[in-house]
């Protein structure tokens, strides 16, 4: 649907996409290899959708939603609350299609009453000229340090913005 509806939508100047994704596609699941790179892919779809309409007035998000549906027939969902009823998701989903959505290349989680943002993250990470294997087994704890973590918003410019940070790091490193 994006494909036939998006260049019409930047030729109006408006539109609003809102694709759904999974947490899954996050943060992956036993035995779902298969819908998890779709979901992920799904992602990566909306960050690029968000990145091409932005200049047209076109906001693109993904909504990560969990509810008892369809997909849960055969499962025992006894016990769960009513809260992970489809309604809980509609109404994020209304507000991302919806002329008052003000953010573009996001994603929200939406499951069981509660909303939130999903992103992602890296950590600061260390910085050599070059490295061995041994290098990087030895600086492993300050690779995967979690203190000052950094996020890169996909829209308008995550992708350049990620680039531009490393590169100035590089070039910390190797004028010392």
């Amino acid at each position: 649907m994006v494909r036939p509806a998006f260049p019409l939508m930047c030729k109006s100047g408006y539109g609003r996409v809102v694709l759904t994704a999974s947490d899954v596609g996050l943060y992956g699941r036993p035995h779902r290899a298969n819908y998890a790179a779709a979901k992920a892919g799904v992602i990566g779809l909306s960050h690029v959708v968000a990145l091409e309409g932005a200049a047209e007035g076109v906001k693109c998000n993904a909504i990560l939603p969990g509810a008892v549906t369809r997909m849960a027939e055969g499962h025992d969902t006894t016990g769960l609350p009513p809260t992970l009823s489809p309604d809980t998701v509609a109404h994020a989903v209304g507000w991302l299609a919806h002329e008052s959505c003000s953010i573009t290349g996001e994603m929200l989680i939406s499951v069981s009453g509660r909303i939130a943002r999903a992103f992602v993250a890296e950590t600061r990470g260390t910085c050599r000229g070059t490295w061995s294997m041994e290098q990087i087994d030895e600086q492993m704890d300050a690779i995967r340090a979690t203190d000052g973590f950094i996020s890169f918003a996909p829209a308008p410019s995550g992708h350049d913005d990620h680039l531009r940070y490393t590169i100035e790091m590089s070039r910390r490193v190797l004028s010392h």
